[in-house]
């Protein structure tokens, strides 16, 4: 997927797309409850109507097969704290570089990726999960046991030419590196969106 695919939609959805999205996180919320104890479904859904424009980002992290649920409430702020939770990197989202200068790189040598992380992220009003994030979100449950995702990779790193991906294998949560043009079948990335 090209980086200007996803520069041209309209961030608003439709009522009937609207109300499809929020019946399938409240779905989703009811049957996850173990990674939200203790939160309301109708607070949640209080807080997303009025935040319509955050819906648009939750319908996009949907439609890619993210799987988007609570995962925490951030009490200071009132916001909620949504996580890609596919049992699996996010279908929708495999095949991507790391950054837009890992993408260029692979490019030149006639290679192209679908895209990159860090600018569909952008695009989809989202954020990667930090290391710190991805192994919060493990404590969930079991993620990516047969895929992998990117994860924010600090600049220091980044600046030598690497990224840093996360899976989980043998009951262990693990965190690699790779170059940053790098893309594989079985890896993407998972976000997180506060509302």
């Amino acid at each position: 997927m090209s980086k200007s695919s996803f520069t041209a939609v309209k961030k608003e959805l439709s009522p009937e797309q609207r109300e499809e999205l929020l019946r399938a996180l409240k779905i989703r919320f009811e049957e996850s409850m173990n990674r939200h104890k203790g939160l309301e479904w109708a607070k949640v859904q209080a807080r997303l109507e009025a935040n319509t424009e955050k819906l648009w980002s939750l319908d996009e992290m949907e439609r890619s097969g993210g799987e988007p649920d609570v995962v925490d409430h951030d009490k200071k702020t009132g916001e909620y704290i949504f996580y890609d939770c596919s049992a699996q990197s996010p279908k929708g989202r495999r095949n991507v570089c790391y950054d837009l200068i890992g993408q260029e790189e692979r490019e030149k040598k006639g290679i192209h990726p679908r895209g990159n992380a860090i600018d569909m992220a952008a695009a989809m009003g989202i954020d990667l999960l930090t290391e710190e994030q991805y192994r919060a979100l493990q404590k969930l449950g079991e993620f990516d046991t047969t895929t992998s995702s990117w994860v924010k990779t600090p600049s220091d790193i980044r600046k030598l030419g690497g990224a840093i991906f996360m899976d989980r294998r043998y009951d262990t949560v693990f965190v690699y590196h790779n170059s940053a043009p790098s893309f594989y079948s079985a890896r993407a990335f998972r976000g997180s969106l506060r509302v």
